[in-house]
């Protein structure tokens, strides 16, 4: 692919046979194996560098093997920023670190694993954001449109699509679920998906960006370099984003989906479901797919482990993983799909400098306990105890996911929920929400 017209070609564009590339950040579940593989193909003399120590990085270096790679983990080293041709840095390196830093003052420049995607990308592109809803979306989207041409489903949802370019077709889709940390580099290469979908906005990963207008921001960069005859999807019943459709660029349709349109029939549960299929159906739209075929593609979509995940009934109470709920909007949004006073939610984790008053509105009216956790526990049971009145919900914290557990079953009974929704990132007590879930899952089958 050429560059836009005016725009100059970026390095991610130029061919890194036998450039040296140093990627950052390996990570602790392989975020940066499929870019790295992705290089070495491609003839690049490639260093993965981490500053986490190889022991736990075991699983990922030991999915390195046989590739001619140069490991320095532990620590930065600053000649593999300052001598490197290009930097391919994870989404989840800040973009102002010292390194990165060190980097610029060098000359060196840098780019992302999707911005290599996209600027080699022959397919049509669906890019998917939001604060929360974008995963489950992006793969509502995936299972809809395959029933009509080939698609292909990554970014921040799975594995990388670098490795599969070579199979991919001009008359095929590409669905990529794009984090506020994804689509800040989207920049570096001004591209942006030919359709662009906004789930919902509200102030999430302060803890990074600062503030929430800098969050928008980042996200607005999904449809920032849109070209005429693209397409941006918002949410009709999201006032925020709604209003971004004054932003899009000139010669862009822009489209509104409503949450509260005519239902699906879904094998998973909650109004927030409906809604993603209401957006899995907007962008199915634009490539001339019928509801009827929609329609039963959404019905056969069974969801996605760690959000709203049913894991078993134990004593006539069914529990759920939803692991995945990082921002108090989604723990809201879980909430709703329980009848008040029928589920005990387990919440709390690491603390992004969001705050818990919605959150702890929504846990007073609706639940009948609430058990907290990490970091930030006190502030999301102060939030409940603000606005509860009377001793419901009765709350208490847990030392631990197990304790959480253990806490939560007591307080419920026969036809009761109790679900881990906890409205927080992981990092302060599990690597990922996926270590965080599947630790859920095996207490729960400890449950008597």
């Amino acid at each position: 692919m050429s560059a836009p017209p005016g725009v100059p070609a970026p390095p991610a564009s130029t061919d890194p046979a036998g450039q040296r590339v140093t990627v950052v950040g390996l990570g602790r579940f392989g975020g940066g194996l499929g870019v790295t593989r992705w290089l070495c193909e491609q003839g690049a003399r490639v260093t993965v560098s981490d500053k986490a120590p190889a022991e736990e990085l075991a699983e990922s270096v030991r999915l390195l093997e046989g590739l001619d790679v140069s490991l320095h983990l532990g620590a930065h080293d600053e000649r593999d920023f300052t001598e490197a041709d290009l930097l391919v840095v994870s989404p989840a390196v800040p973009p102002h670190a010292p390194p990165l830093k060190l980097a610029s003052a060098a000359g060196v420049p840098r780019t992302t694993e999707i911005n290599l995607f996209l600027w080699r990308c022959p397919a049509p592109v669906v890019g998917i954001t939001g604060t929360v809803g974008k995963s489950t979306t992006t793969a509502m989207i995936g299972e809809v449109l395959s029933r009509r041409m080939p698609t292909h489903v990554g970014g921040n949802i799975g594995r990388s699509l670098l490795g599969d370019l070579p199979r991919i077709a001009p008359d095929h889709a590409v669905v990529l679920e794009l984090s506020s940390f994804q689509l800040e580099a989207l920049p570096e290469v001004a591209r942006s998906p030919h359709v662009a979908l906004v789930t919902n906005f509200a102030p999430n990963h302060l803890d990074r960006h600062v503030t929430a207008a800098a969050y928008a921001d980042a996200k607005k960069n999904l449809f920032r370099f849109q070209q005429p005859g693209d397409v941006l999807i918002l949410n009709a019943a999201d006032a925020p984003t709604a209003a971004w459709a004054a932003e899009a660029p000139e010669g862009v349709r822009v489209e509104h989906f409503d949450p509260a349109a005519e239902p699906f029939e879904l094998a998973v549960v909650g109004a927030h479901n409906q809604a993603n299929a209401q957006a899995a159906w907007a962008v199915a739209r634009q490539f001339g797919i019928d509801r009827d075929t929609g329609a039963s593609a959404l019905a056969g979509f069974p969801g996605l482990p760690h959000r709203l995940q049913f894991v078993a009934e134990r004593g006539g109470v069914r529990y759920y993983n939803d692991s995945k709920c990082t921002t108090p909007e989604g723990a809201v949004v879980a909430l709703a799909s329980f009848p008040p006073r029928t589920a005990v939610f387990i919440v709390g984790g690491y603390d992004k400098g969001v705050g818990f008053d919605e959150l702890g509105a929504a846990l007073a009216e609706r639940a009948k306990a609430v058990i907290a956790l990490g970091a930030t526990a006190e502030r999301i049971l102060l939030a409940v105890d603000v606005h509860r009145a009377g001793t419901d919900p009765p709350t208490a914290r847990a030392a631990d996911l197990s304790a959480a557990v253990r806490l939560a079953a007591a307080h419920a009974g026969p036809g009761d929920a109790v679900a881990l929704s906890p409205a927080c990132a992981s990092y302060d007590q599990f690597v990922n929400y996926e270590q965080r879930g599947a630790e859920f899952v095996r207490f729960v089958e400890e449950t008597p």
